[in-house]
């Protein structure tokens, strides 16, 4: 039967809810965690006992769940991809099934993303950028203008690098190994001038602390910046992450796809919670209690920035490990101080627990780092993650993220509208326009 319904007559193909449940392959109750998700429409009967549903919509649904593995969404309506790198359950956190905090408390960043990458966990592992390679990233930053973020810094840096190698193309597992081991550490010195005091060699987190403090480094700080980027090496399918495995999925080249992975996080809704709690903290420290501080924020309408995250019914165990390291590094006490009393004065009337971006903020506050500079530790972090979802991607289906679109518009077939509007200057001419 045809799924097209002429331009003018009888009503849509309406399903009851067994037989969008049947079409979908699911129970009854699922059909309808599916329209509280906004993937199914429905319609109540009449009399009010039972629920129908626009067969079109139903059959393009459950195209898309057969496509995308059978529906294997844990939750009805979200998109599921299967990955054998992070595991959060029970608020916990796991990489490769290893405790990802037990890890980070004795590895570094850098032997962490070798062993995600490899499955091989060796001691002394340190990234270098070649010279050449990170000269070329240095000049293209140092064109983009004063104003720019972390995001346009450290993307740039990525396309910088990208075009400087010829190899980029490549995407057997060795080559995109070897992109990897060089891509962070280019992306680390394009945030540096290289000049005095700023070394492209050493252990990563020094050269980060370098870019980002003028702060003189103490092995407490480095090690607690050292264990944050090891925190934040992956966390599931972040937004970044899935717009990352996209482009993987789509066989662009690893430089391409963590420029993908930059892009989606410059959103306000990601890359950007680090500054606002960062911002929040200064506030806090400044006027001496975060009582008042909490009380401008609620009123502007705006959420407290820090707090809840949507994996973990507790404390974000990224933001426990971190606070429980921050209690050692000298000068960190006041904003430590300033977090357990935002986080004491919110829990009041609602309970929401401290997450890794207010841990973070404790970091770059008595760092003296500016605001933005927990987005670039998270961007630089993340960066060994999405490349083991690359490695990941590249060995499944091409193409396989590729959701059908669940069209809503006007239904064909349509009369072509009329052309309306003024021809510019050197434009063409409407075709409703008089030729004289």
């Amino acid at each position: 039967m045809s799924d097209r319904r002429p331009a003018s007559g009888p009503e849509e193909r309406r399903l009851s809810t067994r037989e969008a449940a049947d079409l979908l392959g699911v129970k009854p109750e699922t059909v309808y965690a599916y329209v509280s998700r906004g993937q199914l429409s429905s319609r109540r009967t009449e009399g009010g006992r039972g629920s129908t549903f626009d067969a079109t919509e139903v059959e393009t649904l459950a195209r898309r769940n057969r496509r995308d593995g059978g529906g294997s969404s844990p939750v009805p309506g979200e998109l599921s991809v299967r990955t054998r790198i992070t595991l959060i359950e029970d608020n916990r956190f796991y990489l490769r099934g290893v405790d990802a905090t037990e890890l980070a408390a004795r590895y570094s960043y850098e032997e962490i993303a070798e062993w995600l990458w490899t499955g091989e966990l060796r001691r002394g592992v340190t990234f270098t950028a070649p010279p050449a390679l990170a000269a070329a990233a240095r000049r293209a930053v140092a064109a983009l203008p004063p104003h720019a973020g972390p995001a346009d810094r450290l993307r740039t840096a990525a396309i910088a690098a990208a075009a400087a190698d010829p190899l980029r193309f490549d995407l057997s597992a060795q080559a995109v190994l070897g992109t990897a081991r060089v891509l962070i550490p280019t992306l680390v010195a394009a945030l540096s001038s290289g000049g005095h005091g700023q070394p492209d060699d050493g252990p990563l987190a020094r050269r980060l602390w370098t870019a980002l403090t003028a702060r003189r480094p103490d092995d407490a700080s480095v090690h607690a910046v050292d264990t944050a980027l090891a925190l934040l090496v992956d966390h599931d399918l972040a937004a970044s992450t899935l717009a990352v495995r996209v482009a993987a999925s789509a066989r662009a080249h690893p430089y391409a796809a963590v420029s993908a992975g930059l892009g989606a996080m410059e959103g306000p809704l990601h890359g950007a919670a680090s500054g606002l709690a960062h911002r929040l903290l200064l506030d806090v420290l400044q006027r001496g209690g975060a009582a008042p501080v909490i009380a401008d924020e609620l009123r502007a309408g705006r959420r407290i920035p820090g707090l809840g995250h949507r994996l973990y019914t507790a404390e974000d165990p990224r933001a426990h490990a971190l606070f429980r390291l921050l209690e050692e590094v000298p000068g960190a006490a006041p904003a430590l101080a300033a977090a357990r009393d935002v986080v004491e004065t919110t829990a009041r009337h609602t309970a929401l627990h401290a997450n890794v971006d207010l841990a973070l903020a404790v970091l770059t506050v008595s760092a003296e780092m500016p605001p933005t500079a927990g987005e670039t530790l998270f961007a630089v972090a993340r960066t060994a993650g999405w490349i083991a979802h690359v490695l990941e991607e590249y060995g499944e289906r091409p193409l396989r993220m590729r959701p059908s679109g669940q069209y809503t518009g006007p239904r064909p077939p349509q009369e072509i509208p009329a052309a309306t509007g003024v021809v510019g200057e050197g434009g063409r001419k409407s075709p409703s326009s008089n030729s004289g």
